[in-house]
């Protein structure tokens, strides 16, 4: 006994005299003089959960890509807390703490509040758990997902984790993380980085590897594939590039995402495009060769990524995100999917009227390339909207302008206009005016309306075909035009010929016969009056 307890301290086998190597890496200890992390750009709000935590007697670090972040001196946007303290002991440390999630149960503590508020996450430090260790889950675990509750395995039998809320100590925790730059720990008041798995050293080298063997973390959550190339596309603006061991299995294990829900996939598609860099995601999927087969809507704008239009609304994105504000995923599918709509639109208006045929051809784009993965919710509704305002916006005359300016949606359906405007699709000056207008006071706004409806008719007036004049061939239409021309010159007593019938041709239609004139001139004559000439006959006044 005494022989395997100095084994275990030697890190030898039980079968063996040979060292083991130890798989949770080793622990290190680096001060403030190595890594050089600057305090000021701790978030204080992060820096009060981990003086909370530690007061209570319970070990806290600010963990993951906050501590990346900062030892490259960026500014983290986002702070993360890891503590041995269950999910139920730093709720009750905290006034405003709420445990969210079912699979993966953490703690938002949250500072503030309306859009000012700031959320902390607390994660419990949770054990690595892999083949070797399929087993089943102690009663650490909470959860109210059946579907997971009747799991007896922590993993299955391709090595993909299914229940991963085992409390574990703080060395495995770190080799249950992805990359070794992101599997640090920073404790705020003493300065301190722990370090499992040389993290500070790639950070140094900027190489993003992978702790332990690639191919089999792929496997036990295929959903790490995407997070490799998103990690890759933004470290790669800091110099840092794919370890070739890491990058190496990706291709090949790319199908293990078919066993990833469609959901989970989606919001790491999302990510994907909406942390800011976009295109360069775009451009790690291609060089990795990953363009195809992740998820079919990213396959779509992976292939339109070279479209003008596509590419812009992936720029402004981009640029959105660098300069601090809100993004929103329903924005930039529109974008991806208006060819689609515009499309079916198109060809839909041919045997429909325009709304019921706009309408229609968005279900269709839904059904194909959405499904039912949050096609149906929020995301879908506002898509729907901003498709919808597109030919309201060719209407500025009415109380359609004021209709428009106060819909909740009108901004980002004014931004799809401005895109649009600037790759060619509509005119400029239609997206200039609606600028112009919805920064306009009520009064400006009448005037604005009233030149457009001036426009209007002038457009129209000018579409209107010219009056034609009569052709003068023809042996019928000359004879007519005579006829008019001998009217007008002629005296008010017009001398009758016995070939003319009495009234002349004022009522006589061309290729009426003589017989059928005379027939129409007896039904408009007037009675003689008694005892007179009558009145005269012909010329000017019948």
């Amino acid at each position: 006994m005494i022989k395997t307890f100095i084994d275990k301290l030697l890190g030898k086998s039980s079968g063996g005299g040979t060292r083991t190597k130890n798989r949770f890496g080793k622990r290190v200890d680096v001060p403030v003089s190595v890594h050089g992390i600057d305090p000021e750009l701790v978030d204080k709000r992060a820096s009060d959960v981990v003086h909370t935590l530690k007061q209570a007697g319970f070990e806290a670090y600010i963990v993951g890509g906050a501590v990346r972040d900062l030892l490259l001196g960026l500014r983290p946007k986002d702070f993360d807390v890891a503590t041995n303290a269950t999910p139920e002991q730093v709720k009750n440390l905290f006034r405003r703490a709420f445990i969210i999630g079912k699979r993966f149960r953490i703690v938002h503590v949250v500072y503030g509040r309306g859009r000012e508020h700031e959320v902390i996450e607390v994660s419990t430090f949770r054990a690595y758990l892999d083949n070797s260790a399929a087993e089943l889950v102690s009663g650490n675990e909470k959860t109210s997902k059946a579907q997971l509750a009747s799991m007896q395995h922590a993993v299955d039998a391709s090595g993909r984790v299914l229940r991963d809320n085992v409390w574990g100590p703080q060395d495995e925790d770190a080799t249950r993380r992805d990359f070794t730059v992101n599997a640090m720990y920073y404790d705020p008041e003493t300065q301190v980085v722990v370090d499992f798995h040389k993290g500070i050293e790639d950070a140094k080298k900027k190489v993003l590897r992978m702790i332990g063997d690639p191919a089999t973390r792929y496997r036990e959550d295929p959903v790490r594939i995407i997070r490799a190339v998103r990690f890759a596309a933004k470290l790669s603006q800091r110099g840092f590039k794919l370890d070739a061991k890491t990058a190496k299995p990706l291709v090949e294990s790319e199908h293990l995402l078919n066993d990833v829900p469609q959901s989970r996939l989606f919001d790491e598609m999302l990510k994907l495009l909406q942390t800011g860099h976009a295109i360069a995601s775009i451009e790690q999927l291609k060089a990795l060769g990953l363009a195809k087969g992740i998820y079919p809507l990213l396959d779509v704008v992976v292939e339109r990524a070279d479209n003008p239009f596509v590419q812009a609304a992936l720029a402004d994105t981009d640029r959105r995100v660098g300069e601090g504000k809100t993004v929103a995923p329903s924005f930039l599918l529109a974008c991806v999917l208006w060819q689609d709509v515009k499309t079916g639109w198109e060809q839909r208006m041919q045997r429909q009227h325009a709304f019921p045929a706009l309408q229609d051809a968005i279900d269709d784009v839904f059904d194909k390339r959405i499904g039912d993965v949050s096609g149906r919710g929020k995301l879908a509704a506002d898509m729907r909207e901003i498709w919808v305002m597109q030919p309201r916006f060719e209407k500025r005359t009415g109380s359609t302008p004021h209709g428009m300016v106060a819909h909740l949606r009108f901004r980002a359906g004014f931004d799809f206009l401005r895109l649009r405007a600037d790759v060619g699709e509509v005119e400029e000056q239609l997206a200039d005016w609606w600028q112009k207008f919805q920064l306009a006071d009520d009064a400006r706004r009448d005037d604005m309306i009233e030149q457009a409806r001036e426009e209007q008719r002038a457009k129209q007036r000018k579409a209107q075909p010219a009056a034609k004049r009569a052709p003068k061939s023809g042996p019928a239409q000359a004879h007519g035009q005579q006829a008019d021309d001998a009217q007008q010159a002629a005296p008010k007593a017009k001398p009758k010929t016995p070939r003319e019938p009495e009234g002349g041709f004022d009522h006589l239609e061309v290729g009426d016969p003589p017989a059928a004139a005379a027939k129409k001139r007896r039904r408009r004559r007037k009675p003689k009056a008694p005892g007179g000439e009558g009145s005269a006959s012909g010329g000017a006044q019948d």
